[in-house]
Formats: structure tokens, C-alpha cells, sequence
């Protein structure tokens, strides 16, 4: 197998981040199914098993700084990747290698054509084939430790067939209604999804009432639970935003679960580690004169989170403008809302030929309704969105790209062109 074939073998593959999924498209079967027939590689792991609406990714990156910091080999599944599908697992910082990639395909690959000729199953997702080529990755490298994001939810998650050291949520709020529910109980219902047996579960978050449904989950399972108040002095951390705050809270309870399991983590490492660690596109500032921030807020927390943080970082800045496109399973018309409160110009676009983006037509419709009077010009691609914010933006501004990790992905390598 070529690297070519094998990329192709896996997006050829059903793909919910390019087609929504139902809530009856999220099971486990086809996940266990496919494990089984690999030797069952996350049983050989130890785990940290992290969701949450926002935040995940920080606190997952938090984790894996602090743990290497500490001298342990770790490994990072996350998803979606900004520009390359390898960023999705990485062992150390390092995205799997081509080489590897290949190694582990030809694992995957026969399992899932026997699935496909023998089981009455539905075929195995573009997400469970990543899934599976990550706990076999890790397997491989010998990680002392692996921290796993979620995907989508919890309950459903192809990432839930591992058996963590700790569970972690880390907040919850609307995103994903379709598939998680109306309701932040219902979301809060499908995120403890992933709290098992007598494990430990820390909780960053906030609201009565998710808070009630993780407890009784967590109760009815007998798992130990602590929720998590960013009240503690915290160590300097090099990601902007009070939000991050209450992640970096969360992580540093999840290290003292891991010390509990018998890891030694000394005081050095966690500092060591919170002040070096790097997710990007989350507030990313790319360029200082003018700023230049990369973002990738496609919910509401995650929009209001932006605004707050862009108006305490950065009060200096003349004018503010806003490179957009989101994916329409998002709550948009609120993100707009959100964000026309602190954004003089929107330049509305879209990403790529992903049929989920909403048209920059439909955006500006929405924008004018939410938002009138809001200063806006409509661009056919991002990267034209891009030039013409480039161009008017004067070195005491400030522009952002946001809306969707998939327009971040396709514009990051562009964005020192200013």
C-alpha cells in the first residue's frame, strides 16, 4: 500500500464531518467489531478519555504538555486536523509519519473489508478507521499514556470503547443539537456518556443543571467525581483567555487523579508545561502588527469566549475585523449576533467544496437580520475573504479568522502574507 492508497482506502469512508451524522448513524458496534478483529489495541493502553462542548482540545494539549514535561512518551488523539490528517494522532508533539501511517493502514484496511464481506454491520466510518489507526499507533510507539478528545458527544463516540484512568468533561453547552439533543441536560446526558465503573471523573463544568445529570451519572456508576472551580492561583499558561483558565483548572485536577494512579508528575513539570504549551488556531495570535488572530469558535460558548478575550487582550485596537465561514449544524445566527457586538466588518465566505458550509450568501442574509446595520461584503472563497481583509487592514488593527476549524486549517498557511 502507497501513502496515496491508503489516504484514499480512508476518506473513501463514510465521513460525518463532511455529512452530519443522524442520531442513528452513532453506534458502537462497528467500532468494537473492527477493534476485535485488531487485538482489541486500547485495552493495552492507559487513558485519559476527555469531552466536552468547549475546551476539549486545550485541555487535551494541557495534558500531553504536562505529561511530557514530566518525561513520559504521550500520546494525542484529536480531532478535526487543521491542514494535515496526521495531526489527528501524534506521539511527543510529532503527527504519525507517512511511513507509519502506511504500517497501520495495512492493519486497518483488511479488518474493514472483512467487516464490509462477513458482518451485516454498515461499512466503518472515516472516523472509527481514525479512531482505530490511533490506538494502534500508540500501541506501537509504546506510549506511557494516552490522552483521547472526543469526537462528537460522548455516549456514541467511537472514542468510547476505552476503559481511562480518567474521565474528563470539561463544560457543556449548544452545539451538535441534532445529534446530542435540545437541551444542555440532554447534551449534559450524552457527555457523561463516557464516565465508566468506579472511575474517577473530573468535571469543569458550571450549570445546575448538566451539573445534576453528571452527578447522578457518576452515582449511579460509582464514580468518584470532583468539579472543578478555577479559584486556585495557577501556574503562568501560555494560551490567552480567561476560558482557559477554567481548562487549565481541569487538567491540573486530572494530574492529581494521574498522581493518585501512582504517575509521578512533580510541581516543575506541571508549571513547565502549562507555560510551553501550544494548540493552534485557539486565539492563536500569528502576527502582532496588526494582529493577526487565528480561531476556529464554531459554538456559542466558543464565540463568547473570543469577543471577551480579543476585548481584554487587545483594547488597543482601532479597527476589528472578522474573516467568517461555519458549518450549518452550527448555531450560527447566534454566533453573528455574538460576534457583530464587538467586530466592525464581516468579510462572509465559505471553506473548501464541504457541503456543510453555509452559503457566505445565506450568512450575510442572516448577519443583516440578527445584526443590522453591520458592516459586510460577501467573498466566493476564503482565501479571496482573506486578500481583501489583508489589504484594508492598517497596522493598528486587528483581524481574526473563525467559524470553523476547517476554514482555520485552509487559510493558516496564507496568513503571514500581510
Amino acid at each position: 500500500m502507497t501513502y496515496d492508497e491508503a489516504i484514499s482506502f480512508w476518506y473513501g469512508r463514510i465521513n460525518y464531518e463532511v455529512r452530519s451524522a443522524g442520531p442513528l448513524d452513532l453506534k458502537l458496534e462497528r467500532m468494537h467489531a473492527l477493534l476485535r478483529r485488531l487485538g482489541d489495541p486500547q485495552d493495552r493502553l492507559r487513558l485519559v478519555h476527555v469531552t466536552g462542548t468547549k475546551g476539549k482540545g486545550s485541555t487535551c494539549a494541557m495534558l500531553a504538555s504536562v505529561l511530557r514535561a514530566a518525561g513520559y512518551r504521550v500520546g494525542l488523539f484529536t480531532s478535526p486536523h487543521l491542514e494535515h490528517v496526521e495531526e489527528r494522532m501524534q506521539v511527543d508533539g510529532v503527527p504519525i509519519l507517512h511511513a507509519e501511517m502506511i504500517a497501520r493502514m495495512e492493519e486497518v484496511a483488511p479488518a474493514v473489508r472483512a467487516m464490509e464481506e462477513e458482518t451485516p454491520l454498515p461499512s466503518p466510518t472515516f472516523f472509527e478507521i481514525g479512531t482505530a489507526l490511533g490506538f494502534l499507533h500508540f500501541v506501537r510507539r509504546r506510549v506511557d499514556i494516552a490522552i483521547l478528545e472526543v469526537g462528537l458527544g460522548g455516549r456514541f463516540d467511537s472514542t468510547n470503547v476505552c476503559h481511562p484512568l480518567v474521565s474528563v468533561i470539561t463544560n457543556i453547552g449548544f452545539d451538535h443539537t441534532a445529534q446530542l439533543g435540545n437541551t444542555l441536560e440532554a447534551i449534559a446526558y450524552q457527555k457523561a456518556g463516557i464516565i465508566k465503573r468506579r472511575v474517577p471523573v473530573v468535571s469543569g463544568v458550571s450549570q445546575p443543571g448538566p451539573r445534576a445529570v453528571i452527578r447522578e451519572v457518576a452515582a449511579e456508576l460509582g464514580a468518584p467525581l470532583w468539579e472543578v472551580e478555577a479559584t486556585d492561583v495557577l501556574p503562568p499558561l501560555n494560551l490567552l483567555g480567561a476560558h482557559q483558565v477554567q481548562n487549565a483548572a481541569t487538567a491540573l485536577a486530572v494530574v492529581e487523579r494521574l498522581r493518585e494512579t501512582g504517575m509521578p508528575i512533580p510541581d516543575g513539570a506541571v508549571a513547565r508545561g502549562l507555560a510551553n504549551v501550544k494548540w493552534p488556531a485557539r486565539i492563536e495570535v500569528v502576527r502582532e502588527r496588526p494582529i493577526v488572530i487565528l480561531d476556529t469558535a464554531h459554538n456559542v460558548p466558543s464565540a463568547e469566549a473570543l469577543v471577551n478575550t480579543l476585548r481584554a487582550s487587545f483594547p488597543q485596537s482601532a479597527t476589528k475585523r472578522v474573516v467568517f465561514a461555519v458549518s450549518s449544524d452550527k448555531q450560527f445566527a447566534d454566533i453573528l449576533r455574538i460576534l457583530a457586538g464587538y467586530f466592525n466588518h464581516f468579510y462572509l465566505t465559505k471553506y473548501g467544496n464541504n457541503p456543510r458550509c453555509v452559503p457566505p450568501e445565506k450568512l450575510a442574509a442572516t448577519l443583516a437580520a440578527v445584526a443590522p446595520g453591520t458592516s459586510f461584503t460577501v467573498h466566493a472563497t476564503a482565501l479571496d475573504a482573506w486578500r481583501e481583509a489583508r489589504f484594508a487592514t492598517a497596522a493598528g488593527d486587528l483581524v481574526c479568522v473563525t467559524g470553523s476549524v476547517f476554514l482555520a486549517g485552509e487559510l493558516r498557511s496564507v496568513l503571514s502574507e500581510i
